[in-house]
């Protein structure tokens, strides 16, 4: 971990300098994945370089802007909270009249993720600093995250990193000084977009969709050698349909630090 920690560092910290950013600006949810990247950041820039925003809505939790709190004080960071509910009101309403329809499901949630984009990115218009995406491999692989959403950002760190991963990772990190509450590393990962929403609702469990990604997108191993090996034919299919139908969703990503 310690290895992968430190090519991340240099690997930012590389980008920042021949980019000419002293800064860098991120949502912090309270989820483990932008807890990490802030405190990458934080690492190589200094925590008062790291412009970290809580944008909470009806759906986040009191754990998630308690996490978010407590990951600022622990890394310095240059922390604000901001109520987006308003602006997604206002959105929702407008987008119903131009519908003549209710905003449903998925339309709603991805509104939410866009417009924390576009405050990200205002930011970065407004006071300069690189954007940073925190999204990782497993949820860029499988397409779970949204176009001009949680995609926003110049530079994705952790995006090489599988989930199960970035859990050690955190924990590894941990150990050397405390940066992270131990509840963002226990937690079940949520993006908090609907009640009661879980990654693992749209998702199989993360150990399970790590080993088969890595069989089949690292080793390029078929359907047929990964069932073999006792994983249910279902789930196998299911993830390669999550693979394939999100390859355009890639190819509009940021760039992931190398490993």
């Amino acid at each position: 971990m310690e290895k992968i920690w430190n090519k991340l560092k240099q690997g930012l910290s590389d980008y920042c300098q021949k980019n000419g950013f002293h800064q860098v600006i991120l949502g912090l949810s309270g989820g483990l994945d932008s807890a990490v990247t802030a405190v990458l950041a934080a690492d190589v820039l200094g925590g008062k370089n790291v412009k970290a925003i809580m944008m909470k809505t009806r759906y986040t939790s009191d754990l998630s802007l308690e996490i978010a709190r407590k990951i600022a004080k622990l890394n310095h960071l240059d922390f604000q909270e901001l109520d987006i509910e308003p602006l997604i009101q206002t959105q929702t309403s407008f987008l119903e009249q131009a519908f003549d329809d209710n905003v449903k499901g998925l339309t709603l949630e991805n509104l939410q993720a866009r417009i924390r984009g576009q405050i990200l990115m205002a930011y970065s218009n407004q006071n300069g600093g690189l954007v940073l995406a925190c999204g990782n491999k497993s949820e860029a692989l499988t397409g779970y995250c949204t176009l001009y959403g949680d995609t926003c950002g110049g530079l994705m760190p952790i995006g090489n990193l599988y989930k199960t991963t970035i859990f050690k990772l955190a924990e590894w990190r941990n150990s050397i000084n405390l940066v992270l509450p131990e509840e963002v590393i226990s937690r079940a990962p949520s993006a908090e977009l609907a009640e009661g929403q879980k990654d693992e609702n749209s998702l199989p469990p993360y150990d399970v969709l790590d080993y088969i990604l890595k069989l089949m997108v690292d080793e390029r191993k078929s359907i047929e050698e990964i069932c073999v090996l006792g994983l249910s034919p279902a789930t196998v299919q299911h993830v390669q349909q999550l693979v394939q139908r999100s390859a355009f969703k890639r190819k509009q990503m940021a760039e992931a630090l190398p490993l």
